[in-house]
Parts: C-alpha cells; sequence; structure tokens
C-alpha cells in the first residue's frame, strides 16, 4: 500500500491529552474525535489537515494514558499515518489494532518539513521526501500487522479470517 500525504510536523513526547483532550472523551465516535484532534499541541490542526495528511514527530509520541481515543481522533481526522523516532509502546499497539499504520524512522522525522508531501510504501518501509528527493528506510511491519492495517484493524481482520 503507497500512501503519499502533506506533513504536520510535531516535537517530541507528544502525549495522549495533547492528541486528544480529556475532555473530548465522552464519545468514541471517530467523526467527533477528529474534530478536536491534536488541538491541544497545534489549535488549527483539525482545520488544516486533510486526508491522507500525515503527522511526523519526534521521539515517544503518543505518551501518557493508554486511551485508544488517541488513534482513533489520528485515523478519524484523515490522518494516514504517523511517523516518529519512537513510540509509546500501549499507543502503538492501539494504533495497530484500529488499522492506523505508524512508521518509525529517526532520519525521516528529523528532515521532514511542515508541508512536505512524503510517499510513504508501507510493506517495504520506504519513506520518500518529494520536495528534497532523499529516501529514508523505516522497517516494514510483519506480514500478519500489514494485513491487520489493510483490513482497518484488528478487528475486522478477525471477521475476515473467520469467513
Amino acid at each position: 500500500m503507497k500512501l503519499t500525504g502533506k506533513v504536520h510536523k510535531f516535537g517530541a513526547d507528544i502525549d495522549t491529552d495533547a492528541i486528544i483532550p480529556a475532555r473530548y472523551l465522552n464519545t468514541f465516535d471517530p467523526d467527533e474525535l477528529a474534530k478536536h484532534c491534536m488541538e491541544d499541541a497545534d489549535p488549527l490542526f483539525p482545520e488544516k489537515v486533510q486526508a491522507g495528511d500525515i503527522i511526523v514527530a519526534d521521539k515517544n509520541f503518543g505518551c501518557g494514558s493508554s486511551r485508544e481515543h488517541a488513534p482513533i481522533a489520528i485515523k478519524g481526522a484523515g490522518v494516514s499515518c504517523v511517523i516518529a523516532k519512537s513510540f509509546a509502546r500501549i499507543f502503538y499497539r492501539n494504533s495497530i489494532n484500529i488499522g492506523l499504520p505508524i512508521l518509525e524512522c529517526d532520519e525521516a522525522a528529523d528532515a521532514a518539513l511542515n508541508g512536505d508531501e512524503l510517499i510513504v510504501e508501507l510493506e517495504t518501509g520506504m519513506i520518500t521526501n518529494k520536495r528534497t528527493g532523499e529516501e529514508y528506510q523505516a522497517a516494514p511491519f510483519p506480514e500478519f500487522m500489514q494485513a491487520i492495517i489493510h483490513k482497518g484493524g484488528l478487528i475486522n481482520y478477525v471477521k475476515a479470517k473467520k469467513s
């Protein structure tokens, strides 16, 4: 699967409260959560983000509480994937469980600028910056995780396996 999107850049230690503030945790509706996604880190993000865009961040993205609302809000906002130097472990697993691809790549996280357009090939982990032409290699997901992402999350994956 090939993803192409505009970069929205964030720093280190973006916690789940910055991704989706606790005051909006009274719903699991992705469309409602999307309206407030990242607003404590960038109040204009919900207005700027477009379907297919990519969040790029420094280290420890998704730290803090283990709420599933955070990756649901990101995916609901139309973000196609998140690239960071590292992710909090529970955020990583919650993201895969809902079918949100997340890739760890120090070089891409350092080099990408707000507004750059990236091409991400999930099968290979290759990330290309269209502005610079530079390529960065992230570790690709194992096949079973790729299948979960392609099905849109763990529940859809399990349902498809039962059919």
